[in-house]
């Protein structure tokens, strides 16, 4: 019997044994009529069978992946899969040489389990005990490696309110639909206060899902999903390796809307080059503007080392866009944005106009505004500009009004010794640092 429970797991194993019972569609009557330790062996048979058929991977604790949206630095990070099941973008090295892999329900389901007990164990710390911050303090001390990953994670969550939680990696919805309402349902059970769960998604894979199956989950509780359009250029998704095309694009978007799940799009200045910029903004507005999406998020290019778009820079195939080019894109794109009600985000570093957000289509005015500025003023003031937002000086384009901080844009231009010559190889350098 010990060596069942120490297999289960020896925090809940009566609440583990109900989670695999139900996951495998064990019959509850099956388990009442077995005494308690031949249920044990039951359910342990059915999962090792299942797990076998899976993976050969034992549990090695909690887990976290390498990224996550900027609006999502308050939630928790759930990581469902391992890296990228794609992995062939040529502008993003992020997963290069890493195995895509779906880690098992039961994995997931532990992971939760393990901060739903930090969660406890700290809030009972902060409530009974006399110094909160030894006790807790104390807690960490004790944990193996493994479980320090969950315990800094609940921690954090705890202190960030609870709301929301982030699924990790790349493509979560690669696993297998009901495998992720499990996970879902499982989430909602443990922690009920959650208010919105999110998550990666390629459009490839939402397009092959049956609307059912993204409908089972919504109601399991997937609130919002990312895609990564990047662009909607048919000629610009070939080259870049994007393994989809503008309709599949289009499909995806208006099948996660359709299922009431919201849906962010993202969008790419600059990955059309100079040879494609006016067809990588003109198409990548048509498709959103067929979709719809709650949101619209600019990323702006930046081209890491290591991938094989630089290769594609260095061979002279590519010319990257100057800040000045990626300016009159950005500006073609969001003119070309029509009859929709997105809410266009700019919340990167990468971008060099973070005020160019709103809410269409009223906010559209707003929104272009200051980038028409900016391509008005005369180019040593542009240059200034570039300098400041991409030395973390400048926020928006006023700032250039402020006196203390046009002077430190200033010295960073003699600093830096950039001069309309050399920005867009410098800006290219600088940039490599947000990536």
């Amino acid at each position: 019997m010990s060596d069942v429970k120490t297999l289960l797991g020896k925090r809940c194993p009566e609440e583990k044994i109900n989670n695999i019972r139900a996951y495998h569609d064990v019959p509850r009557s099956a388990i009442i009529k077995l005494k308690v330790n031949e249920a044990y062996f039951l359910i342990y048979n059915i999962t090792c069978m299942h797990r076998q058929s899976q993976s050969n991977e034992e549990y090695q604790g909690f887990e976290l992946g390498p990224i996550r949206p900027p609006s999502e630095a308050n939630s928790l990070l759930l990581r469902i899969t391992r890296n990228c099941p794609w992995n062939k973008c040529k502008f993003c090295g992020l997963y290069t040489g890493e195995r895509f892999s779906i880690r098992s329900v039961e994995h997931v389901c532990e992971d939760i389990d393990h901060v739903r007990y930090f969660v406890d164990e700290i809030h009972q710390a902060i409530h009974s005990s006399k110094d909160p911050k030894r006790t807790i303090a104390n807690l960490q001390v004790s944990l193996s490696s493994a479980d320090q990953l969950a315990f800094h994670s609940a921690l954090n969550w705890l202190r960030a309110g609870m709301k929301s939680v982030f699924l990790q990696d790349a493509n979560t919805l690669v696993m297998k639909p009901r495998d992720l309402v499990f996970i879902l349902k499982h989430l909602r059970s443990r922690f009920p206060q959650i208010e919105r769960v999110t998550s990666y998604a390629r459009s490839h894979s939402v397009a092959r899902i049956n609307d059912a199956d993204i409908a089972d989950l919504a109601a399991a509780g997937l609130n919002r999903i990312h895609i990564g359009m990047e662009s909607a250029c048919n000629e610009v998704l070939d080259f870049i390796k994007k393994g989809v095309d503008k309709q599949t694009h289009i499909l995806a978007g208006q099948k996660v809307k359709k299922a009431g799940i919201e849906l962010s799009e993202y969008f790419m200045p600059g990955l059309g080059g100079k040879s494609l910029s006016r067809e990588n903004a003109v198409e990548s507005a048509d498709a959103l503007n067929q979709i719809d999406p709650d949101f619209i998020r600019i990323r702006t290019l930046a081209i890491p080392e290591m991938t094989e778009l630089n290769v594609d820079v260095e061979n002279e195939n590519f010319k990257p866009l100057g800040d000045r080019e990626l300016a009159e894109e950005l500006l073609l794109f969001l003119e070309s944005l029509q009859n929709i009600h997105s809410m266009v985000k700019s919340d990167h570093i990468l971008n060099l106009f973070q005020e160019v957000e709103g809410q269409l289509p009223q906010d559209r005015e707003k929104m272009i505004s200051p980038i028409k500025v900016f391509l008005g003023m005369q180019p040593q003031e542009q240059l200034l500009y570039i300098v400041g937002r991409r030395t973390g000086v400048f926020m928006n384009l006023s700032d250039l009004n402020d006196t203390m901080l046009r002077k430190h844009a200033e010295k960073a231009l003699i600093a830096h010794h950039v001069t309309l010559q050399n920005v867009d190889k410098w800006v290219s350098e600088m940039v490599k640092r947000f990536i």
